[in-house]
């Protein structure tokens, strides 16, 4: 397949990549500088600005999917905004590119862990995870919630599991739904090469097209 990535050298995109083109994809990277990416059979790295709805049309024009690891850095003044304006325009410019499917990389901030609690909203949220990070958790759930209105767009947003860490490919991984995985009385995990199995997984046969779905490491 041909498909656009959004975020190629994030700690996501990075996996993603590698895993997309380990499966014989044609892999389109968007990046502000393309020297960040080792030139690599089957990639292309295209200068654009996410930020930039008419910039992500154009790169993704003529594509089979794009897929979105973007994420405007954990560390960013202002990173509510940012990151919605980002996945807003990376919305816009894979609608107004005529390509039809999308997958996002969310959060695991908008997971459930009770009926209508998000984890996100938990008091254990706010003590466990970084102040800085808060608010792109919370942009992450808000894009979510606009992606359930869009009618457009054959989208998926995938959730990963509440720990992401570094790790080996195992290859294998467990699908949920709406809520936080568990592994015991402990949230689940996941590594990042597994979480991008699962990506490429589900862009090759979609089964979750307009939802959203998590994965985690196999009990």
């Amino acid at each position: 397949m041909n498909i656009a990535l959004i975020g190629a050298t994030g700690f996501v995109g990075t996996a993603v990549l590698a895993e997309l083109l380990q499966r014989g994809h044609q892999v389109t990277a968007l990046v502000r500088d393309p020297a960040k990416l080792e030139a690599r059979p089957g990639l292309t790295a295209v200068v654009g600005d996410a930020y930039d709805a008419k910039a992500v049309a154009a790169t993704v024009r003529d594509h089979d999917a794009v897929v979105s690891a973007f994420n405007p850095g954990w560390n960013e003044a202002e990173l509510y905004d940012k990151f919605l304006r980002g996945a807003t325009a990376i919305t816009q410019g894979v609608e107004a590119s005529g390509v039809k499917r999308l997958l996002v990389i969310g959060g695991a901030g908008s997971l459930f862990v009770a009926p209508g609690v998000q984890l996100v909203d938990t008091p254990d949220f706010a003590s466990h995870v970084p102040a800085n990070i808060v608010p792109g958790a919370r942009a992450a759930r808000d894009h979510l919630t606009a992606l359930r209105g869009n009618t457009q767009l054959d989208w998926t947003l995938l959730s990963p599991p509440a720990l992401l860490a570094p790790g080996e490919r195992s290859g294998k991984y467990r699908v949920g739904g709406e809520q936080l995985l568990m592994a015991g009385d402990a949230p689940a995990g996941i590594t990042v090469a597994d979480l991008a199995v699962a990506i490429a997984d589900e862009i090759e046969q979609p089964r979750h097209l307009r939802a959203r779905f998590t994965v985690a490491a196999p009990l």
